[in-house]
This record gives C-alpha cells, structure tokens and sequence, in this order.
C-alpha cells in the first residue's frame, strides 16, 4: 500500500474536511517521530494518515472505531504493525500500545486536536513566529 492508495480510501470514507486535516496532521507529526527515532517514516506516515478512515463509518461508537479501521487498513494492504497501531490508539479496547509505533500514534492523535483547538482559539496568531512578543492582555 501507498500513500495515494491510502488518501483515495480516506476520500471514500471520510467526509468532515477537518477529520482529513486531523488525519494529515497525525501522519505529519508520526513521520516526524520516525525520523527522530530511526524508523520506516512511509509506514508510520500510514499508520497517522489512516488511523481515523472508520470514525465516520462507526458513527463516534468507540467500542468500534479503531477496529473497523484496523480492518480497513488491512483490507488496503497495510502492514500488520500499521494495523495494530491503529487499533491500539483507541483505549476503549484495552490493547495498551507496546511498539514504538503505536505508541507515537497514542501520543500524536490527541496531539493533533490540542493544536487545532489552540489554532481555532487564537486564529490571530496563526502567523505567529516562536519569539515573537505575547502581552499579558493577549493571554
């Protein structure tokens, strides 16, 4: 499997734009990690850009996403480590995460949200450089 096979399922399955972003999000933040640590960064770039292809499918019912996407993942010829790091990113099944991976993808998914949220509070400091001044009136 491929990155344009992965985006052509997600187009399939995945309609809220900002659920895509999240997903792109997640992927860019894992192929960052795996960078940093050393690994495959096309297989953890995967296992974030997919990790949420069911969320729409299972209609937020926590106790099947994660489960179907792992099987979609799979359906789409994703490695079983991608599989597995997608079913573990939901806690509501129990599978802690053990691999690196999986883990990164625990760590990254909530991430993601914190950082959109941020960027949906404050959309004026979008454009924001690090060491640009913030007064306490603006926080």
């Amino acid at each position: 499997m491929n990155r344009l096979e992965a985006l052509k399922s997600i187009k399939e399955n995945v309609e809220n734009e900002n659920l895509i972003k999240h997903m792109l999000a997640t992927e860019a933040i894992m192929i960052a990690l795996a960078k940093r640590f050393g690994e495959n960064e096309a297989e953890w770039g995967l296992a974030g850009l997919l990790h949420d292809i069911d969320a729409e499918l299972t209609e937020g019912d926590m106790n099947t996403h994660s489960k179907l996407g792992a099987d979609l993942a799979r359906d789409l010829g994703a490695s079983e480590a991608i599989a597995s790091a997608i079913l573990c990113h939901n806690e509501t099944h129990g599978v802690p995460p053990r691999t690196t991976m999986e883990k990164a993808l625990f760590c990254a998914d909530p991430l993601t949200g914190l950082i959109t949220a941020a960027a949906l509070v404050r959309p004026d400091k979008k454009n924001s450089q690090p060491g640009d001044e913030v007064s306490a009136e603006e926080v």
